[in-house]
């Protein structure tokens, strides 16, 4: 009895860190792509699915990198909607907010 006690915690200790080491490897893709994304949301969502095409096409992780980057790199002519609101141009950047330096004070 001891022996399949012993078995079983190893088999379930082993399977468990081999679901971890898989999910932190996805994460850290995923994390890759959205750090190449910036903070554009429709970029963000157009490198998610990069990274799923990259899954899907069996890249190596050794190459995820640089494929990734020539997806992020062709992104402005992919990601420009011409039935937006003007046209083909991109949107300008958002201004930061008031930091309050010209405000008058009390």
């Amino acid at each position: 009895m001891d022996y399949f006690i012993i078995a079983i915690t190893t088999a379930a200790g082993l399977y468990f860190h081999g679901w971890l080491y898989i999910r932190i490897r996805r994460w850290t893709d995923r994390d890759l792509a959205l750090s190449l994304a910036g903070d554009n949301e429709g970029r963000k969502k157009f490198m998610l699915e990069r990274l799923a095409a990259a899954r899907e096409q069996k890249v190596k992780r050794r190459d995820l990198q640089q494929w990734l980057e020539a997806a992020a790199a062709s992104y402005p002519e992919q990601g420009l909607d011409p039935h937006s609101p003007g046209g083909n141009q991109a949107s300008p950047p958002a201004m930061p907010p008031d930091s309050g330096v010209d405000s008058p004070r009390n």
